[in-house]
């Protein structure tokens, strides 16, 4: 049987598939600009984990499914429903979010959900992307990201669904919603996200020439809030927690709905017409002989 598959996918709107990603020098992994794919396994593991200290009350949700955290149906229904558990719990009043993986956060969305699925099966995938924002950026907890890698995409999405981003400060780890860059739209609601995070003008910019930025660079332009030695990640999420959780909850939770309801709501107004929208996109004959293509290519590789 096949290695476990690391390389990522990328096509256009138009069905015409772009150029493979391959591994960098030194073993390191390209990480995909929009759609990522892994092999499925037998394993039963947890694809999330998640530890919460009650002294503090803040809980650490460990991304874990290699080999670069791909946000497939099982990933996403997951992470939700550890998100719900997490809400639903008194005691716990932030969330860090972070990735075990080495150099990647996650590389986005999962390509296998995609190829040869069902309109039905398709729906039910983006219905869990929409709900995995839905109960991130809404969410009562602080939320922190602690973006220890590369996050293209759906990754990027997930990272600005947080309050506050801390980046490792690596010039070859890259964060962006880059979609144009493969003949895609990005949905509005990503796009309204990217723009309640660094403006209109940076976000037009961003979508319409569909940057990655490196993490200075999305230092500069607030798509990121703080960059940190790799190794401090985590711990600089740890401590600007408490900061966050110096202000009265009732207070920093009413204000956070205020500033994002509008965005969630005209989500939860057409999100129906959203996951048409993208199923009759994905169930193409053409972008289905891409991906086909694709898979094809990459067994050859593998041969």
């Amino acid at each position: 049987m096949a290695n476990v598959l690391r390389n990522s996918a990328k096509f256009g709107f138009s069905g015409v598939l772009s150029q493979l990603s391959n591994h960098s020098r030194h073993g390191r992994e390209c990480v995909s600009p929009c759609f990522s794919l892994q092999q499925r396994n037998s394993s039963t593991s947890p694809k999330i984990k998640v530890d919460l200290d009650n002294s503090t009350g803040v809980a650490v949700l460990r991304m874990q499914s290699p080999p670069v955290n791909s946000l497939s149906l099982d990933f996403l229904t997951e992470f939700c429903i550890n998100l719900e558990k997490l809400e639903m719990d008194k005691s716990c009043r932030g969330l860090i979010i972070t990735s075990t993986l080495s150099k990647v956060f996650s590389a986005g969305l999962d390509i296998m959900e995609m190829y040869g699925k069902s309109p039905e099966r398709c729906g039910e995938f983006w219905k869990a992307v929409q709900e995995m924002w839905l109960k991130l950026y809404g969410s009562n907890m602080a939320t922190i990201a602690a973006i220890n890698g590369s996050s293209p995409a759906g990754g990027c999405l997930m990272s600005i669904g947080c309050d506050y981003r801390i980046m490792a400060d690596n010039p070859r780890y890259s964060i962006g919603l880059n979609e144009t860059q493969l003949g895609i739209v990005a949905p509005f609601w990503f796009k309204d996200t990217l723009v309640n995070t660094v403006g209109n003008r940076a976000a037009e910019l961003s979508l319409e020439l569909g940057l990655l930025y490196s993490a200075p660079d999305a230092l500069k332009i607030g798509l990121v809030d703080q960059l940190v030695p790799e190794d401090q990640v985590l711990s600089t999420a740890q401590d600007t927690m408490s900061k966050w959780l110096a202000v009265p909850d009732h207070a920093r939770q009413i204000t956070k709905s205020m500033m994002r309801k509008q965005t969630i709501d005209k989500l939860l107004s057409n999100r129906e017409a959203d996951i048409t929208n993208f199923v009759s996109f994905i169930t193409k004959d053409s972008i289905q002989r891409s991906l086909r293509m694709y898979l094809e290519m990459l067994k050859s590789r593998k041969a």
